[in-house]
């Protein structure tokens, strides 16, 4: 049987740079705290609902994953893993690999440069990523399917990219 899976990669919302603030503990900025809802509307909007969520224990991924939960139609479960913090594409493909495939639709929230990074291990490096290779901005979000399982997931082909902007 051949069941498409879907992952959801996110970047944070725009951070504050509070002085005196570890990095880890930054919280969102005004633009950040706009632009998660907005995100969270995008998703829903577009059928794009996990069911299930990996996101780094930094303060600007829970806040941006709060934000974008109150816009959905339903509440995910959430797995919060320090190990996705500062993470590269090894450490995401590490805990995705590690979800149940009962799960269709995984988002992972996390930092750059290891979004972009795990965007493009998946999705390549053709026209259709041009945009995610340009600039994964803050806020944003990028949509693989795959025909892989979670356990052994390697390529995808990328959907729809979201930007705040847009």
């Amino acid at each position: 049987m051949n069941t498409t899976r879907r992952l959801i990669i996110l970047r944070h919302a725009k951070s504050a740079w509070p002085d005196d603030v570890p990095d880890h503990e930054r919280p969102l900025g005004p633009r950040g705290l706009r632009d998660a809802p907005r995100l969270g509307r995008w998703l829903g909007d577009n059928g794009y609902v996990p069911e299930h969520v990996l996101c780094s224990t930094a303060r600007r991924t829970r806040e941006t994953w709060a934000g974008i939960a109150g816009e959905l139609p339903s509440r995910p479960d959430v797995e919060y893993d320090d190990d996705l913090y500062g993470a590269g594409p090894a450490e995401f493909l590490h805990a995705i690999r590690g979800v149940s495939d009962e799960v269709a639709t995984l988002a992972v929230v996390g930092h750059e440069p290891g979004v972009s990074e795990l965007a493009l291990h998946l999705a390549g490096y053709g026209d259709d990523t041009r945009q995610v290779r340009a600039k994964f901005p803050t806020g944003a979000a990028v949509v693989v399917d795959t025909a892989d399982s979670w356990a052994d997931l390697e390529t995808g082909k990328l959907v729809a990219f979201f930007r705040p902007r847009d």
